[in-house]
């Protein structure tokens, strides 16, 4: 029958490529609208976002690729299980890798939408500074 890696490493790889190549167009299209918000230039927005989607397969592409190889298995049942493995721990890595980008997008829009904010309040009243406390030794007097 063959060495069951073999369906392994093509059914990884095909998954793989695939779920890669969907979450950057998504994260593409989506990305798009939250970056002209940020960017008062609709070219810098475009740019940025390609450039992000450019790093973004680079790199989980490159990760699918090293989690690839694998040791000999048995039979079937373990090739099964090696794949969904490695599936699974690509899955869990493109999530933890979107929700940074997401956290990021956050700190950027909010650092971006703090320069258009109104200067704080000028204070309206002025409270004095309570009087300071006495001390145990106020009322000594010395003694003759």
């Amino acid at each position: 029958m063959g060495d069951p890696m073999v369906g392994v490493y093509v059914v990884y790889s095909a998954v793989a490529v695939g779920l890669v190549v969907w979450l950057a167009k998504t994260l593409f299209d989506n990305g798009a609208v939250f970056l002209e918000d940020v960017f008062d230039d609709p070219r810098l927005a475009n740019a940025v976002n390609r450039l992000l989607v450019t790093g973004f397969y680079m790199a989980n592409l490159g990760y699918a690729a090293v989690l690839l190889r694998s040791d000999e298995v048995d039979g079937g049942v373990e090739a099964l299980e090696v794949l969904v493995s490695k599936l699974g721990v690509l899955l869990l890595t493109l999530a933890a890798v979107h929700f940074v980008n997401l956290y990021v997008f956050y700190r950027v829009r909010r650092r971006a939408t703090a320069r258009h904010m109104p200067p704080p309040v000028a204070p309206q009243a002025f409270v004095p500074p309570p009087p300071p406390a006495p001390t145990e030794d106020a009322d000594w007097q010395p003694v003759g």
